[in-house]
C-alpha cells in the first residue's frame, strides 16, 4: 500500500477508567476529565502542545458541563495554548472515533500536521440527551423527533432495536446473558493481568465520598450472581418475551478518551515514533428502525477499504452497546470469538457515550501491543441508524 507523506499516524492514545454512573468520578465535571486525557496523551508521545493544530472532540448530550463547545473548553483548562482551536462534534455512540477520523482526515488533506481526537462523556453529571430533553423528563425514547421523520421512520428506543435484533438473529435470553458473562470474566481478567496501558489513573471518591484513585473500569465484576443475572426483568418485554435486561446492556458511565495524531512527515521530522497508522475509516448509515445493524455494513466497507479480510484481524472490538448487536454482528461474519473483545466490552467496563470510540481505539492499541499483532478492527453502531468503523495497522517498534 502506498504510503502519503501526510499519512495520517497515532502517536498516542490514552483514556479514563470509566467510572460507573453515580461512582467514583461523580464529583468530577467532564471538561476536566477531558482536559486529563489530553494532557495525558501530550504527555506520552512528548508532543509540545504548541504543534497541536485542533483538537476535535466527541460529546453526545452537549449541554450544561458539556455545552459551550466542550473541545475549546477542555483546551483552555489543560492550559494548553490559547492558540489551540477545539470543536465539538456529535455522531451519538460514534462520537469520538469519528472525532479521530476527523482529525486523520485534516492530517492527511494537509490542513494540519498534528491534531487530537477525543471525547467525554459524564452520565452522572449530565443526565443521557439533556439536550433532547431540556431537563423536563428523563429521557425514554425518540418521541420528541419531527413528526415526518417518525411518519416515514418508526424509530424506537434502542432497547426495542436491540430486542427485534435478537428476534431476527434467533438470540435467546441465555445467549445474551450467557455473552455479558464472559465479558466480565474477560475484563476482570485483563485487570488483574494489568494489561490495560492506555488507561491513565485519576482521583476520584468511594461510596462514603472519601478520597481515592481509580485505576480501573468500575463497573467490572470479578463474579456475576448468574442466578440474579436470569432472575432480571427485561427492560421493555415480558420475562416471557424479553431477552435484553441491564446485565446484558451497556453500562451507563463516566469517562474521556484521547488519541494524539500527526502526519507521517511530521512525526519523522520532529523524532516522533508513530504507534500505528490507519487502514480504513468508514461510517455509514443503515435501517433507523432495527438502527444498531450498521456494524454489519460498516465492516464490509472497511475491510474492503483496507483490502483486508476478517480472518486477517488480530484484534476486533465490537461495541457491547447490547449483547444482541455484538452477537448478530460475531453470527453474520461466523467470528473468531476468541478475537472479539477479548478484554470484555462495554457490558462490563461501561459505555460513556461520546469517550467511547477513542477510549476502544486506545484499548485495542493496547491490545495490539499485547498480542504483537498487526491489524485491528473497531466497529460501533449508533442510533437512528449508523455506524462507524476503523482499521489500524500496527506499526513495528
Amino acid at each position: 500500500m502506498t504510503i502519503s507523506p501526510n499519512d495520517p499516524v497515532i502517536l498516542s492514545a490514552v483514556r479514563t477508567p470509566f467510572g460507573k454512573r453515580k461512582g467514583a468520578l461523580r464529583d468530577t465535571r467532564p471538561d476536566e476529565l477531558l482536559a486529563g486525557v489530553l494532557q495525558q496523551a501530550l504527555a506520552r508521545a512528548a508532543v509540545p502542545a504548541a504543534r497541536i493544530g485542533d483538537v476535535i472532540a466527541g460529546c453526545v448530550s452537549q449541554a450544561g458541563e458539556q455545552g459551550a463547545n466542550i473541545a475549546r473548553q477542555a483546551v483552555l483548562l489543560a492550559g494548553l495554548p490559547e492558540t489551540i482551536p477545539g470543536v465539538s462534534l456529535n455522531r451519538m455512540c460514534g462520537s469520538s472515533q469519528y472525532a479521530v477520523h476527523a482529525a486523520a482526515q485534516a492530517i492527511a488533506a494537509g490542513d494540519l500536521d498534528f491534531a487530537i481526537g477525543c471525547g467525554v462523556e459524564s452520565m452522572s453529571r449530565v443526565p443521557m440527551f439533556l439536550d433532547l430533553t431540556l431537563g423536563q423528563r428523563d429521557f425514554t425514547g425518540f418521541d420528541n423527533l419531527h413528526p415526518r421523520i417518525l411518519e416515514r421512520f418508526a424509530i424506537p428506543h434502542q432497547v426495542e432495536s436491540a430486542e427485534r435484533i435478537a428476534e431476527h438473529w434467533q438470540l435467546s435470553r441465555a445467549d445474551c446473558d450467557a455473552f455479558a458473562i464472559e465479558s466480565h470474566r474477560r475484563a476482570h481478567a485483563a485487570r488483574q493481568a494489568g494489561l490495560h496501558a492506555e488507561i491513565t489513573p485519576l482521583p476520584g471518591v468511594d461510596k462514603d465520598g472519601n478520597a481515592m484513585q481509580l485505576d480501573h473500569d468500575e463497573g467490572v465484576r470479578a463474579v456475576v450472581d448468574r442466578e440474579r443475572m436470569s432472575g432480571m426483568q427485561p427492560v421493555f418485554r415480558s420475562m416471557e418475551e424479553g431477552v435484553v435486561t441491564a446485565a446484558n446492556a451497556s453500562q451507563m458511565s463516566d469517562g474521556a478518551s484521547a488519541v494524539l495524531l500527526a502526519s507521517r512527515t511530521a512525526a519523522d521530522a520532529h523524532g516522533l515514533k508513530p504507534r500505528a497508522r490507519f487502514r480504513a475509516r468508514v461510517v455509514v448509515g443503515s435501517d433507523p428502525v432495527l438502527q444498531l445493524t450498521g456494524v454489519i455494513p460498516a465492516t464490509h466497507a472497511a475491510l474492503r477499504q483496507a483490502g483486508l479480510s476478517l480472518a486477517d484481524m488480530d484484534w476486533i472490538e465490537v461495541n457491547e452497546a447490547f449483547a444482541s448487536v455484538a452477537l448478530a454482528w460475531a453470527r453474520e461474519f461466523n467470528a473468531d470469538m476468541d478475537r472479539l473483545n477479548p478484554w470484555g466490552g462495554a457490558i462490563a467496563h461501561g459505555h460513556p457515550l461520546g469517550g467511547t470510540g477513542a477510549g476502544l481505539l486506545a484499548k485495542m492499541l493496547s491490545g495490539l501491543d499485547h498480542v504483537d499483532g498487526r491489524f485491528g478492527l473497531q466497529v460501533m453502531c449508533i442510533g437512528h441508524g449508523m455506524a462507524t468503523a476503523t482499521i489500524i495497522e500496527r506499526l513495528p517498534d
